[in-house]
């Protein structure tokens, strides 16, 4: 009977040196690597700085739940923007009190329609107040068409007719400032509702600080032919001067502004263009905003 060939022995692996094993290492490594997708992996983003919408105050009870129904509505437009509330006197939280609780970055939207005192003074030294904070004012509300947009809504729901009269014609009534570009800007915004209704005259006036009066700019139209003379509220809020200004109505008295979806637009709109321009006062700042508005 023949012998059984022997077959070799099985060759146990050789040790692997350190640099080999480093090698195998990343072998391995690069070849799972590969076969890893990352889909869009990004650093979390920085929180956006906090809106914080500066309103007047009022001892009118119904002054606070409106300018909180515009900011519910800033929140429904803006999701995940921290918005917060200060006012300048009167009504709880007062700017201060809201700054010393914030952190980070803020942006002040003045709930304010022109470059008076409240503007250019109040809010810039509240912000020197905050140090902690890295902080802009922006613009006020007034001029813009949004602004045009949302005072010819109230007008239209307190009943202003729809087509352009030559009997027709409009008060604008802002609250009036000694400063002169507050009243620039309050013309301004009388020429863009004018505008937004088809040419029909709207003519500014003032609660206080300023001339003409409510009362005055009434007969001046009065006196130009106008017998159907309604009251735009440029005000945010019912307030003592926006409820002297519509009680002066002859016609149509328009409610103020409120949460109206426009204003709404424009406290985003102005919240932006403050984070593209180089200070919230820049004239720039006008054409920075890449928003849709």
């Amino acid at each position: 009977m023949t012998a059984p060939i022997p077959h070799p022995p099985s060759a146990s692996p050789a040790p692997l040196g350190a640099g080999d094993l480093a090698a195998e290492i990343s072998a391995q490594l690069g070849a799972r690597l590969g076969r890893v997708r990352l889909h869009g992996f990004r650093r979390p983003a920085p929180p956006p700085p906090t809106l914080v919408a500066v309103a007047h105050g009022s001892r009118d009870p119904r002054a606070l739940p409106t300018v909180r129904a515009l900011l519910d509505r800033v929140r429904a437009l803006r999701p995940g923007l921290p918005v917060r509330l200060g006012h300048i006197e009167l009504n709880r939280p007062l700017l201060t009190d809201t700054l010393a609780e914030l952190d980070g970055g803020a942006v002040l939207v003045p709930l304010l329609f022109g470059r008076g005192h409240h503007v250019t003074h109040d809010l810039p030294a509240a912000l020197a107040g905050a140090p902690h904070l890295t902080g802009r004012v922006a613009e006020p509300l007034g001029p813009h068409t949004l602004l045009a947009e949302a005072l010819h809504g109230r007008l239209l729901e307190a009943g202003f007719p729809q087509g352009r009269s030559p009997r027709t014609a409009v008060v604008l009534a802002a609250a009036g400032s000694r400063a002169p570009r507050s009243a620039q800007d309050t013309e301004r915004t009388a020429r863009l509702l004018s505008a937004r209704l088809g040419g029909t005259p709207v003519l500014p006036a003032y609660a206080s600080a300023a001339a003409p009066t409510v009362v005055d700019a009434i007969h001046a139209l009065t006196a130009r032919g106008h017998d159907r003379i309604a009251v735009a509220s440029c005000f945010t809020a019912p307030g003592l001067f926006a409820t002297r200004c519509a009680d002066a109505a002859p016609g149509p008295a328009a409610a103020p502004l409120g949460d109206h979806p426009a204003l709404a637009r424009l406290v985003l709109h102005r919240y932006d263009q403050a984070l593209l321009a180089r200070t919230g006062s820049d004239p720039e700042s006008a054409r920075a905003a890449t928003v849709a508005v």
